[in-house]
């Protein structure tokens, strides 16, 4: 019985998961302003990561789960280096 709660309960959220990365992407073409696109793309990354993890939780392999480790670094370091581009207007000082 569990086995089956876990199965439905990770295909409804790999579901929404995708209908939020959906919803990114759309803020990151529509955004109005710069900023909006950064938190989009923002969004994106954590929703990607969301869904390797489910993923992962799916198959039970560990490979999944440093992969999201992975977008996570790489959604941070982007994230921040685009911020710190709309504030000052360059990257690397």
């Amino acid at each position: 019985m569990s086995a089956v709660v876990l199965i439905w309960s990770l295909s409804i959220a790999q579901a929404l998961l995708a209908l939020a990365s959906v919803c990114a992407v759309i803020r990151i073409i529509r955004g109005p302003r710069a900023q909006d696109r950064v938190v989009g793309v923002d969004a994106l990354f954590v929703n990607a990561m969301l869904l390797v993890l489910t993923f992962g939780i799916r198959s039970g392999t560990s490979l999944y789960f440093e992969a999201a480790l992975v977008i996570s670094l790489l959604g941070f370091a982007g994230t921040l280096a685009l911020a710190k581009f709309l504030m000052r207007g360059e990257v690397i000082e």
